[in-house]
């Protein structure tokens, strides 16, 4: 497994470098300068001045090196739209409030769907199942922003249990949490049903429940564990949906995280910030599909046996 996880390292480093070059020629290639709003105002002297610092003045190629160069200094340059602050500044102000919220609902999305799935699933056909199948559906049917305002009006305007909006505390975190986690919870609890629905009729749990094991026993060790698996591989992309994809319920509650920093950059043409972004981003999906893939070995001993025999 160190192996295994040491080559998959390697694989990362390289995917990362072709997402950073790719999007660094692509981005420069986008008609416009990013400047030229502010810079034109100035006198040609101190335009041309501009232009040296941020190393705009030299052909791409010789820019491209000098970001690669200061990203393995961990440097990721200055944003251009506000002077003095680096990507680093940036990352630092909004990747906290972006990853609390977005762990709180992909844990609350897991536990919630997986129970609800489970249950549906030992329950078919009878009204438990139906009304996790509504809900499921009523989840996967109603869009993140409808959600986050029903929260709000109920929880925060009528009962005032929570605040309306802000983000200064782990309270204020909870209806963002939770209107994030609702279609999670709704499609988790659809995988579940329909994985352990296929493995409930298979030969290794008859024989569990002929053998005289309780009947928590063989949900837990036999169902869930081989249940799990798509839950586990659809964990990486729920992630960076969490945290990045739901810009309107940043902007609904007043968040201020990544995701509408992030589309600010790209509406500014503001180079630094799209790439120290993007690197984010690939970075954080990247080390999550690591993570998932170790998760397969730990889950399902059949996944280690193949590895070691290739």
């Amino acid at each position: 497994m160190l192996i295994y996880s040491l080559k998959r390292f390697g694989f990362i480093l390289l995917t990362l470098f072709i997402i950073v070059t790719i999007t660094f020629f692509m981005m420069h290639s986008i008609p416009g300068d990013p400047l030229a709003g502010d810079a034109n105002k100035l006198p040609a002297s101190v335009r041309e001045n501009y232009y040296k610092k941020y190393g705009l003045d030299k052909p791409i190629t010789s820019q491209y090196v000098v970001f690669l160069g200061n990203l393995l200094h961990g440097n990721l340059g200055e944003s251009l739209r506000q002077p003095g602050r680096t990507v680093m500044d940036k990352l630092r102000t909004g990747l906290p409030a972006s990853m609390q919220i977005g762990w709180q609902a992909i844990f609350i999305g897991v536990l919630l769907g997986c129970t609800l799935g489970v249950t549906a699933a030992l329950r078919r056909g009878r009204t438990t199942d139906r009304a996790v199948m509504i809900l499921a559906l009523i989840g996967i049917s109603t869009p993140s922003f409808v959600m986050a305002f029903l929260l709000q009006f109920v929880f925060a305007v009528n009962l005032k249990w929570f605040p309306i909006s802000g983000f200064n505390g782990f309270n204020a975190s909870i209806l963002p949490t939770f209107a994030f986690a609702f279609g999670s919870i709704a499609a988790y609890s659809r995988y579940m049903r329909a994985s352990c629905l296929e493995i409930v009729g298979q030969d290794y749990m008859l024989t569990a429940k002929a053998k005289g094991i309780s009947n928590f026993a063989v949900t837990v060790k036999h169902l869930l564990r081989n249940a799990v698996l798509p839950v586990i591989t659809s964990l990486p992309v729920q992630f960076l949906m969490v945290i990045f994809g739901s810009l309107t319920i940043e902007s609904i509650f007043n968040i201020p995280g990544l995701g509408g920093a992030f589309l600010g950059a790209i509406t500014a043409q503001d180079y630094p910030l799209i790439l120290g972004f993007t690197i984010i981003i690939s970075v954080l999906y990247l080390i999550s599909l690591l993570i998932v893939d170790i998760l397969y070995g730990v889950v399902d001993p059949r996944i280690r046996v193949a590895k070691k025999k290739a």
